[in-house]
């Protein structure tokens, strides 16, 4: 079997396209999209009256005039993996004045991009016979599970092992280590451990299997991020690197040497390991640009094939 696996697209409009079309493209039987899916921000673009609108993206301030424009950077938002939201000076007050309304608008909008992500890769699988497998990650909120759910395509597989032909299972999770900014699904890595041996205690043969796990081993290479400041601003310009990965994951790798370990989190950790038999492929992202980093990998009954790492 010929797999494509993609992660950390964060909102962005143009690399959920192009994770859908990459079947098509690469010729794949089976669509993997590792963790966070979801964006971080909202955008908002400001009436300013007669027609005029303001909106700031990446600290660049811009002057709209009319639909056509509005529309333009609403699509410009969505594929940099922001959520665009035309508003009104009055509406921007409430919204920063009332307790919760900015948390509460921020998952409305998560919900609704992720619904018509899931109508769009309904619409073009239908009927293909290919899969699509996704599996949340520590930036997307519990809310859009249900949303997954409800799709006719698209299946969630957080906590789960799943046949991926008659000699490979994938076992999966999308949870991580503890990190600096408290998301949605991280935990102490003694706890990561406990939740990824009980996923793998479902499968018949770890060692034929693809270890889907959002959070790279520790000290790979691929979990090389920048390192921090006390004020969490990268160090050094940001050319200081450090390991912050999950020795979690590097016990389970260890442990079981599957033959495929699928990755993501780390965007700067693009590349390649290998562990003894079990070949680690953390793709990267670029998803800001709209660029999508993904990985082609040939699974055969006892090895990894061909792989090759893909932007696009």
């Amino acid at each position: 079997m010929k797999l494509y696996f993609a992660t950390d697209v964060h909102g962005s409009e143009i690399c959920w396209k192009k994770f859908i079309a990459a079947a098509k493209f690469y010729e794949v039987d089976t669509l993997i999209l590792g963790g966070d899916m979801t964006g971080k921000a909202i955008v908002p673009i400001i009436a300013q009256g007669g027609g005029a609108y303001k909106v700031t993206l990446l600290e660049q301030e811009s002057i709209l005039n009319g639909q056509e424009e509005v529309d333009k950077m609403a699509a410009t938002i969505q594929n940099r993996g922001y959520y665009p939201y035309v508003t009104s000076p009055d509406e921007v007050n409430e919204i920063s004045s009332t307790p919760g309304r900015s948390a509460a608008l921020f998952t409305d909008m998560v919900l609704t991009t992720v619904n018509r992500w899931m109508d769009y890769a309904d619409s073009k699988l239908a009927g293909t016979g290919i899969r699509c497998f996704v599996c949340p990650g520590n930036d997307d909120v519990f809310e859009i599970d249900a949303v997954i759910a409800a799709s006719k395509c698209v299946r969630s597989v957080e906590g789960k092992v799943i046949e991926l032909d008659e000699h490979h299972e994938m076992v999966s999770s999308g949870w991580t280590n503890t990190t600096p900014w408290d998301t949605h699904r991280e935990e102490a890595d003694e706890a990561l451990l406990g939740r990824i041996e009980a996923v793998i205690a479902q499968a018949k043969d770890p060692s034929k299997a693809v270890f889907n796990l959002h959070a790279p081993p520790y000290g790979s290479g691929l979990d090389d991020a920048p390192e921090l400041t006390k004020d969490m601003r990268p160090a050094y310009a940001g050319r200081s690197l450090v390991p912050v990965g999950s020795r979690s994951v590097l016990a389970v790798i260890d442990k079981y040497q599957p033959l495929l370990g699928l990755h993501g989190h780390i965007h700067e950790g693009k590349g390649t390991r290998k562990y003894k038999k079990t070949l680690c492929i953390n793709p990267g992202s670029m998803y800001e640009q709209g660029v999508l980093h993904g990985a082609v990998v040939e699974l055969k009954p006892n090895k990894v094939g061909n792989y090759v790492l893909t932007t696009g």
